[in-house]
């Protein structure tokens, strides 16, 4: 994996983690196709998009 494309790509899933962390702390409404999205689905994103965070800047080390 080129350490560019992973710099780039864990810095990304860390920016989209912080969005969904400050999304769910504020209690920011979503709706996607007229369906309310609650809070906590946030927080799963917040969790998935951090591991891919963390996954892409440890495979920086390699």
């Amino acid at each position: 994996m080129s350490n560019k494309y992973a710099v780039v790509s864990g810095a990304l899933f860390g920016v989209i983690a912080v969005a969904q962390a400050v999304r769910a702390l504020n209690r920011w409404p979503v709706h996607v196709g007229g369906i309310d999205v609650p809070a906590w689905v946030s927080w799963v994103a917040v969790v998935v998009a951090g591991s891919l965070c963390v996954w892409a800047f440890r495979s920086v080390r390699r």
